[in-house]
């Protein structure tokens, strides 16, 4: 804590965290070296449309050659240090953001680290997704093996894609080629068979890390084991799926994008067809509740533009419209523009009232 101080002297640093706000200029330690020595997680967010999350895992829970797999590019990368590998995400938008909370954002993004540690690969195929569609992967490329459950996001992972700006057509077509999450139940019943074939002094060992709280890593590591073996046996029974194209995700996802557009615009016309149909019942209503006074409305029109006040202009039009319609429905449209002429020569030394007859239309 006394090392990071001397970065900044507004910071809030806790025993767990730093966390800072930069109006002017920015941080000045270096986020690969204090990663490496002393945080798990890191969250860089700014107002221009920058975002950055770094997450640290020890190299037992997550291998550097599977973590490349998924990301080798600028906008998702791997890479290891010591014990560690240090996973990068970044999204640019050069639209820029208008709220910056980027305390909000780490705490709904943290549990990505814990579901990769269980060996959930997701978030890493959600980061080569972000390379896929910032143009750093070749068309021809094929993806990476779909990990399960893409269709089935946990809050966390909604959170990752919202914040590296996902184009959700495209995950929504990469998910096509997911297997749903197992069974709870199933494979309890799974963990349990393998578990009896285990050494027992394999499991004492385990249990009593487990219960003494010393280290939770081996624990972690026997589960990732037990799911990397049961995918390896899946992968031997199951036919898998052909790897798509980036030039097909895109084009499907295009497509898709396209037929929301479509749907959407659809279901627009028909709301705003249904409103203007409501409108068209309620004007019709109005116009029988007033038509036996029209000539009398004559007489208030002459009377508010006399006044010669804004706002009576403005009732004079509202009321000269009303009679405009009730003419057209009368099939004597001729007679009311004549009227309308005769009260717009009567009044052309009122350039406002005239004005406001040119702005409805009459």
């Amino acid at each position: 804590m006394r090392d990071l101080r001397s970065y900044s002297t507004r910071a809030r640093i806790t025993p767990t965290s730093f966390i800072n706000d930069y109006s002017w200029g920015d941080f000045k330690g270096n986020t690969d070296a204090w990663m490496e020595k002393y945080f798990d997680a890191f969250l860089y967010f700014a107002n221009w449309g920058t975002h950055e999350l770094k997450l640290r895992l020890p190299s037992c829970l997550l291998d550097l050659e599977t973590a490349q797999i998924y990301c080798s590019g600028e906008q998702a990368f791997a890479r290891k240090k010591g014990g560690n590998v240090v996973i990068t995400f970044v999204s640019d938008d050069e639209g820029g953001d208008e709220e910056v909370d980027g305390e909000n954002w780490l705490s709904s993004l943290i549990s990505v680290r814990a579901e990769l540690a269980r060996g959930d690969l997701r978030c890493l195929y959600i980061g080569w997704l972000q390379s896929v569609q910032t143009g750093e992967v070749d068309d021809e490329e094929n993806e990476p093996p779909v990990p399960p459950g893409l269709g089935q996001l946990s809050a966390s992972l909604e959170s990752l894609a919202d914040f590296l700006r996902i184009d959700p057509s495209l995950l929504h077509v990469a998910a096509q080629a997911s297997r749903p999450l197992g069974d709870v139940g199933q494979k309890q019943e799974e963990i349990g068979k393998w578990v009896a074939k285990l050494q027992t002094d394999e499991k004492d060992d385990v249990l009593v890390r487990l219960i003494a709280g010393e280290d939770l890593v081996p624990v972690t590591e026997l589960r990732n084991r037990f799911f990397r073996e049961s995918k390896q046996k899946a992968e031997r029974n199951e036919k898998q799926p052909r790897r798509r194209t980036v030039a097909e995700l895109l084009r499907a996802a295009e497509e898709l994008a396209d037929e929301k557009r479509r749907i959407a615009s659809e279901k627009a016309a028909k709301e705003k067809a249904r409103r203007e149909e409501e409108a068209a019942i309620l004007r019709a209503k109005y116009l029988d509740k007033i038509a036996k006074r029209e000539s009398e409305l004559w007489g208030e029109v002459e009377k508010l533009i006399s006044s010669k006040q804004p706002k009576s202009y403005d009732t004079a039009v509202k009321l000269l419209m009303d009679l405009r319609d009730l003419a057209s429905r009368k099939g004597k449209i001729d007679e009311f523009l004549a009227r309308l002429d005769a009260i717009r020569v009567a009044h052309e030394r009122k350039p406002s009232f005239i004005e406001r007859l040119r702005k409805a239309g009459l």
